[in-house]
């Protein structure tokens, strides 16, 4: 029985925290560090900050998700498409294999991804930068609303996934699930800044993540190419 992709695309996110610790946790350090004394030392008082972060930022990776699946949905309703959606789902199994080998440090092809998704964040940047300094939770979640558009390799290659999801509401899904998965890494850097990032930064705890990741592109890609045959 294939394994549910909501299930594979949280444990894409789950490995692939030690990359959201690394590129997103200099910006919840420098959040939390922005905030009043009474809150920063207050771990009851932090709470609500910092999900608040993270709940615009998953919000987001919704409607990104929900975009992306509409959009391979009408793409494959087009009959000149033949078999259109297990193509894109072979991609998805490619780009699966991209990100682990990112990941893992062994290439670094979405490098690129990210630098063609920082065309579209500079004309978002500038919003992030009326709602500081943070002084409040719902702040705090329209910020995270502009962060969840920050280019990113891990959430490319999701929304590649996503569109092959099957429609708006299956896309939606998958990277919602998948905004969860990063929720420990990205919490736990709220708190435990230094630690968690020494830790993710660890070329071993990277490789072993990487090549998870590489397990998760290979089954789907061989699930794709077993449909197409």
């Amino acid at each position: 029985m294939e394994a549910s992709p909501y299930l594979s695309a949280f444990l894409v996110a789950l490995l692939g925290g030690v990359h959201c610790a690394a590129m997103c946790g200099g910006i919840t350090g420098v959040l939390t560090l922005g905030l009043p004394a009474r809150v920063r030392d207050s771990s009851a008082a932090l709470t609500p900050y910092l999900l608040g972060y993270n709940l615009g930022r998953i919000t987001s990776y919704t409607v990104a998700g929900a975009l992306a699946g509409g959009l391979g949905a009408f793409a494959v309703a087009w009959p000149a498409v033949h078999q259109g959606q297990r193509v894109l789902q072979v991609l998805a199994g490619l780009m699966m294999l991209l990100l682990g080998g990112y990941l893992a440090g062994w290439w670094r092809v979405l490098d690129r991804v990210e630098r063609a998704g920082a065309m579209f964040w500079r004309r978002l940047e500038p919003f992030g930068r009326r709602l500081l300094p943070v002084r409040s939770p719902p702040r705090a979640l329209a910020l995270g609303l502009v962060w969840g558009w920050l280019p990113c390799g891990l959430v490319y290659s999701v929304l590649v996934w996503a569109l092959a999801a099957g429609g708006a509401a299956e896309g939606a899904l998958l990277m919602l699930s998948f905004g969860i998965g990063t929720l420990p890494a990205l919490l736990g850097m709220g708190y435990l800044a230094g630690a968690l990032t020494r830790f993710t930064r660890h070329p071993l705890v990277r490789r072993i993540a990487g090549a998870l990741v590489c397990v998760v592109g290979l089954y789907q890609l061989w699930m794709a190419l077993r449909a197409l045959a």
